[in-house]
């Protein structure tokens, strides 16, 4: 139960799920101490180091973390790791005396904290493939819905529905990529001492056998380790791993910046999930605020300030080490992946429960489409033969002159304002005028592309390379 008496971090229960919260708690990063300390032991074993009686004892004890002890003993010594060493040694009476033999701290704390990031990059790729086949599933849905797309915030020419997810999808599909391929070139410090020399180790095996030495513990964890470290691995790729999880805040953002947009009654077309009990203001019953995207929103402005300080840990790491990035880490590496985890959790539920008003829509195209319509006219005006630049001037002349009238409420038909216009129907007889204005499918490849990027998801994230035609 959460002691709410004391303060609590957001990130402790409110944002990310369990399972998130569960890979960067005390407990599972002290499971993850013992079991790289039963590596080390099992495979010193194998040098005659360590006897096997001794290693036996070792993962007998491994799973019986007190915390309440450690955290004793830390207030005394004031060295976390030191304290999980002397509560693990206590309960172990045979091998107790061989925990940690010939490591130092960073040994154990840099591969457990790169075997968190690997568990959580699998949590998240899982989730960002689940949001991914939705995404899918909307673009097809309404890949030939027409709507109208914006520029500079003002209305510009038709799109469709499924064509404007596709934009969101296909930059989160990048980001599938890249959060892919950093899962992969994950790599632990490896066993190398306090200056990355692995002198210790070369005492106990020998310099000819540190190589052997230390791919028995690459196998025993499933870890690829640097080839060089310092008394850390790299700080860059946590500034690597992290700009990546940014990165894929960065498509998260606007595709809830936008559906914030589109929720505002003016436009209307998209509401998120609101359920029958929520309140939406304390002052004004009738309100429904998008809460779901600006939490999104709100949380990826955080994330996109973590791969500063990320920059400047592995920037100002001064020669062999330096303990100023230890602090911000405690925070920067869990409070990333929670973010990332809670971010793509309430991006799918909206997504699952997103409302399209399609009567909105429909109001918005009658309104703004003809306007749009007047560049396919002015298409057909020039391949007729007419001066392009002349006519562009007469159709921007007649629809500044309607948007005007729109404005003060005025209703105007462009399309007939259009047909009077004797310098046009020189080109263009004023039936096709009305024809053009009133016609609809002016969304070019949208529809056709949208669903490509449907299929190519399902192809990418279910394991095959094979790209469409």
């Amino acid at each position: 139960m959460t002691d709410f008496s004391l303060y609590q971090s957001p990130f402790s229960w409110r944002y990310g799920s369990p399972q998130m919260r569960l890979i960067w708690s005390e407990e599972n990063k002290r499971r993850l101490w013992r079991r790289i300390w039963v590596a080390l032991a099992k495979v010193e074993s194998g040098f005659g180091l360590v006897r096997v009686e001794q290693v036996r004892d070792l993962e007998e004890h491994a799973e019986e973390i007190d915390l309440a002890r450690s955290m004793q003993v830390e207030a005394q010594i004031h060295h976390d790791l030191m304290a999980e060493v002397k509560v693990f040694a206590a309960q172990c009476p045979k091998g107790g005396g061989i925990i940690h033999f010939g490591a130092t701290s960073m040994d154990v704390k840099d591969n457990a904290e790169v075997l968190q990031m690997r568990q959580s990059m699998d949590l998240l790729l899982d989730k960002l493939k689940g949001l991914l086949l939705r995404f899918a599933e909307q673009i097809e849905t309404y890949a030939d819905m027409p709507c109208m797309a914006f520029t500079h915030l003002q209305p510009a020419e038709p799109t469709t529905l499924g064509y404007r997810f596709a934009s969101y999808a296909q930059d989160l599909l990048d980001d599938w990529e890249e959060l892919s391929l950093r899962r992969a070139s994950l790599r632990g410090k490896g066993f190398k001492g306090a200056v990355g020399t692995a002198a210790s180790y070369a005492e106990l095996v020998g310099v000819n056998n540190l190589e052997k030495f230390e791919l028995g513990l690459s196998e025993a964890l499933g870890l690829e380790f640097f080839p060089v470290s310092t008394q850390t691995y790299t700080r860059k790729q946590d500034y690597q791993i992290l700009s990546a999880l940014a990165g894929m805040g960065i498509t998260l953002y606007k595709f809830a910046v936008d559906l914030r947009l589109l929720q505002s009654p003016p436009v209307g077309e998209w509401a998120e999930p609101f359920a029958e009990q929520q309140v939406g203001s304390s002052a004004m019953p009738f309100k429904r605020n998008p809460i779901k995207a600006e939490e999104i929103n709100s949380l990826c402005r955080l994330l996109a300030h973590i791969p500063l300080t990320a920059w400047h840990n592995a920037a100002n790491s001064f020669l062999e080490r330096t303990l100023d990035d230890s602090a911000n880490r405690r925070a920067l590496l869990p409070e990333s992946f929670l973010i990332c985890d809670e971010i793509l959790e309430v991006a799918k539920r909206i997504l699952d429960g997103l409302t399209v008003n399609v009567p909105a829509i429909r109001r918005n195209m009658a309104t703004y489409a003809p306007f749009a319509n007047t560049e396919r006219l002015l298409m057909l005006l020039v391949k007729a033969g007419a001066d392009r630049q002349a006519m562009h001037a007469r159709l921007r002349q007649h629809a500044l002159a309607v948007w005007q009238a729109l404005q003060e409420g005025q209703a105007q038909d462009l399309s007939e304002r259009l047909e009077r216009d004797g310098e046009l129907v020189k080109f263009v007889p004023a039936e096709k005028i009305r024809q053009v204005m009133q016609g609809e499918g002016y969304t070019g490849l949208a529809a056709q592309r949208a669903r490509w990027m449907a299929e190519h998801i399902r192809l990418k994230v279910s394991g095959t390379d094979k790209m469409l035609k």
